[in-house]
């Protein structure tokens, strides 16, 4: 089970009738220590990834650090591209947890989806240096998260990028300034709105 959905994923599949899919890995580390999330930074203050079923659940945590392991193997291109022709996904969001850990990692899911040009593959992420200069492929589209080491390297202006607003004023502020509300529903993340506004919960 390497492609799962969670309960905002199925919310999200159910109102667009479609089939959206993520997979995850260990949040900023695994259980040795490992760094997950090389460019966290403020974000591990309120990450999403660890409150929930990740804390109170330690089968949650053993599974995503599972998924973490295969990830490193040499067949994980293979079994994932299998995953995702099995699951007759339409889109697959890389990551919940977890982000990008090396470009070698990263190149593996370009390859993943060069090969299922059929899926919308999309990521938030924090590994913005991973990306600088690259191509991808028309099917990925990836979202920059601030509240990371690199935020001074996202622009933007031209960025696909997401923003998480705090308060009691949340939703007021992320309208007044032009971002999209992606809280509920995840396919916002990737509309022509570059501009991707969570609200904190």
């Amino acid at each position: 089970m390497l492609l799962t959905q969670n309960t905002k994923l199925k919310k999200t599949s159910l109102e667009n009738n479609t089939k959206i899919y993520n997979f995850s890995i260990s949040a900023y580390k695994t259980s040795k220590g490992k760094l997950v999330c090389p460019f966290a930074k403020e974000c591990i203050k309120f990450c999403y990834a660890q409150k929930g079923n990740y804390k109170r659940f330690p089968n949650v945590f053993k599974s995503l650090e599972n998924k973490y392991n295969i990830s490193r193997g040499a067949n994980f291109v293979e079994l994932m591209s299998k995953e995702v022709k099995r699951k007759k996904a339409n889109y697959i969001r890389i990551h919940d947890s977890g982000d990008f850990y090396s470009k070698e990692y990263l190149d593996k899911w370009l390859t993943i989806a060069k090969e299922n040009t059929n899926v919308i593959f999309y990521a938030y992420t924090k590994s913005v240096s991973f990306f600088e200069g690259l191509q991808l492929p028309k099917n990925v589209k990836i979202i920059f998260s601030e509240g990371g080491k690199l935020d001074k390297k996202i622009d933007t202006s031209k960025h696909r990028h997401a923003r998480i607003f705090k308060g009691a004023n949340a939703l007021n502020d992320l309208i007044k300034s032009g971002y999209i509300n992606a809280s509920n529903n995840d396919l916002l993340a990737i509309t022509n709105n570059k501009k991707v506004g969570l609200i904190y919960h």
